[in-house]
């Protein structure tokens, strides 16, 4: 199942619109903030599908009966650009253990490049729900790495991988190569074009440059 959240009109729109615009970009600590804001709304959407259980709440005048979720999540991110989204889901997940994933693009003379992993910090998954961010699915191949990856610390139920800008190309590959049945993609907004250097159009740009600043 995909969720496309920009086909609502809601205040969603405008944290994206605030992450494509080049004049808003130059404020890296805004750029943070709205991916951190973007990660708390999917968080909320991604709570709907949950399971719950009641429990009785002591108030100073009573008890009351409340519906919490009966197992945390884990939620993961692929260091550095996913970290503002990672934080976002963290604020309402605030009980949820963690993972991290380095995963980068290495990059040949021929200007082709492969995506290396070299770390990976991550609970027991077996039966959880696993909720992988990063701000960017350009191609899909990051994505789909680092899912096998975290694969090795136990198979999840279910898994919500969670996005700021994906691509079509992006979408169709985590599709085609992950199953289906147990995995749910929620995107801030879907454009239709990869540049030659696997970057999306119209995109925003580099988010781990914009969000922490330029790298050699």
């Amino acid at each position: 199942m995909i969720h496309n959240l920009s086909k609502n009109n809601t205040i969603f729109n405008q944290f994206v619109a605030e992450l494509r615009d080049v004049n808003i970009q130059t404020d890296s600590m805004r750029f943070r903030r709205n991916l951190e804001r973007m990660g708390e709304v999917f968080a909320y959407e991604i709570s709907k599908s949950l399971t719950y259980k009641e429990k009785k709440v002591q108030t100073p005048l009573g008890e009351a009966n409340v519906n919490l979720i009966l197992d945390q999540p884990v939620v993961a991110t692929i260091l550095r650009a996913g970290l503002p989204l990672h934080l976002g889901i963290l604020n309402y997940f605030d009980r949820a253990q963690n993972a991290f994933v380095s995963a980068y693009r290495r990059h040949h003379k021929d200007n082709s490049f492969e995506i290396a992993l070299e770390y990976v910090a991550c609970p027991d998954l077996t039966d959880k729900v696993l909720i992988l961010c990063d701000p960017m699915l350009a191609t899909g191949s990051s994505m789909v790495l680092t899912y096998n990856a975290l694969l090795k610390k136990g198979k999840p139920k279910h898994t919500h991988i969670v996005t700021a800008i994906a691509s079509v190309q992006g979408v169709d590959h985590v599709k085609a190569l992950l199953p289906n049945n147990d995995i749910t993609i929620w995107c801030g907004a879907i454009d239709d074009e990869l540049t030659a250097h696997a970057y999306i159009v119209p995109g925003l740009g580099d988010a781990g440059d914009l969000a922490f600043g330029s790298k050699l």
